[in-house]
């Protein structure tokens, strides 16, 4: 079997050193506005500005448990724990979607109440309140917007942030038209509205979240162009028993049996590969076990449906 080790010597696949303090900078903001955002939404009766506290308190444990998973996926491995704590990341998305929903659920059942018995609301502590809102998403946002282009989970971050900021802002125009128009049926139809982009995003984030868990092919790896690139090899005639999946949220690991009847092309010919791999697909955990196929007997994983 050859393992490439070189692919372990990239720093990218974690927290890239000094954002720790960024991650926390983001949470104490975001913390501090939700809580008087949700004051305030209490003392204005604006499900919209609750509705965003809900979304805001959303962004507090997905900034907090992706800090904690990363912080976590440092530790080194142990005798049960072969592959450390990397995949604590993919347990932290599916917890943050999980609570999303459940926020999102309450807020939105409230909201229909509403529609149906509306109640009078502060048109102009909405603004304000909100508009706050878009700086400090705005501001943790711009924590990360150095190092979203070299780390998934950094551009994650950003965007989760800047979407935010843009969701903050459709309370701003709902709190202007309900102070220009009295229409107070704006607040809870913009709190539905809300309410709906959060459980589409936590949706689709439970949904990437059970497919890492169950070993999936991560969303961003084709698997038919890996398995073409590691038939193309020299030297290669077949391949069986071929599983890409991701160890954590930013992670992914190749297994596989390679038949090369020529014999073993050497450590160096392997290393080059993984690295391509790695370059190509983002592979960054590599192991091949090479067969030469000098006897009859096959080997008793090469049927695709053996696991």
């Amino acid at each position: 079997m050859a393992h490439d080790h070189s692919a372990h010597s990239h720093g990218h696949r974690h927290e890239p050193p000094g954002y720790g303090r960024a991650f926390a900078v983001g949470i104490g903001l975001n913390l501090a506005y939700l809580a008087a955002e949700a004051a305030f939404g209490v003392l204005a009766g604006s499900l919209a500005l609750l509705a965003d506290a809900g979304h805001n308190l959303g962004d507090v444990l997905a900034l907090a448990l992706s800090w904690g998973a990363a912080m976590l996926s440092r530790r080194e491995p142990s005798r049960r724990f072969t592959y450390g704590f990397r995949s604590s990341s993919i347990l932290a998305a599916l917890a943050n979607a999980i609570i999303l929903l459940i926020v999102t659920g309450g807020i939105a059942g409230q909201a229909l109440g509403r529609l149906i018995h509306p109640e009078p609301v502060d048109g102009d502590v909405m603004v304000w309140v909100a508009a706050i809102g878009i700086g400090v998403n705005g501001a943790t946002a711009l924590l990360f917007l150095s190092g979203r282009k070299r780390d998934l989970n950094l551009r994650s971050a950003f965007l989760h942030m800047a979407a935010d900021a843009m969701v903050t802002a459709a309370v701003v125009a709902a709190g202007i038209a309900i102070a220009v128009t009295g229409w107070g049926w704006l607040d809870p139809a913009i709190s539905i509205a809300i309410s709906l982009v959060i459980a589409l995003g936590a949706w689709g984030l439970i949904r990437d979240a059970f497919s890492l868990a169950l070993d999936a092919v991560p969303g961003g790896v084709d698997a038919a162009a890996v398995r073409a690139r590691l038939l193309a090899e020299p030297g290669v005639t077949a391949l069986h028993d071929l599983h890409i999946w991701g160890m954590s949220t930013t992670e992914t690991a190749l297994t596989c049996h390679l038949v090369m009847p020529g014999g073993h092309p050497g450590d160096a010919v392997l290393n080059a590969l993984a690295r391509d791999l790695e370059e190509r697909f983002g592979i960054h955990h590599t192991t091949l076990q090479i067969e030469l196929a000098d006897s009859e007997e096959t080997c008793v994983l090469t049927p695709e449906h053996v696991v």
